[in-house]
């Protein structure tokens, strides 16, 4: 699936992922390759990304903090969140 994530001053991912786990108001949720539609708000917290690789542009790459080869996380103030036909975009603060 592909995740797009966007923030006032830039877009700081887009790609390919397995799973994003995102920090929703009422609780952490993961969504994986062909998840139903899902519209929802996102709360302070960690945004949890897993793919096969990642491609950072230099001026974003400070805000991802690196978990392993394959899982990076970024910290967030509140956002929004769409999923549909296996794309996500997460818009961001």
């Amino acid at each position: 699936m592909i995740l797009e994530i966007v923030s006032p001053e830039a877009k700081l991912f887009s790609g390919e992922v397995t799973s994003v786990t995102l920090p929703g108001v009422d609780g952490s949720f993961q969504i994986l390759n062909h998840h139903a539609p899902i519209v929802s708000i996102l709360e302070k917290g960690t945004i949890k990304i897993a793919a096969p690789s990642f491609n950072f542009s230099k001026e974003v790459a400070g805000k991802f903090t690196k978990v392993n080869d394959q899982t990076y996380t970024l910290e967030i103030t509140s956002g929004t969140i769409e999923m549909k036909d296996n794309k996500i975009i997460v818009l961001v603060d």
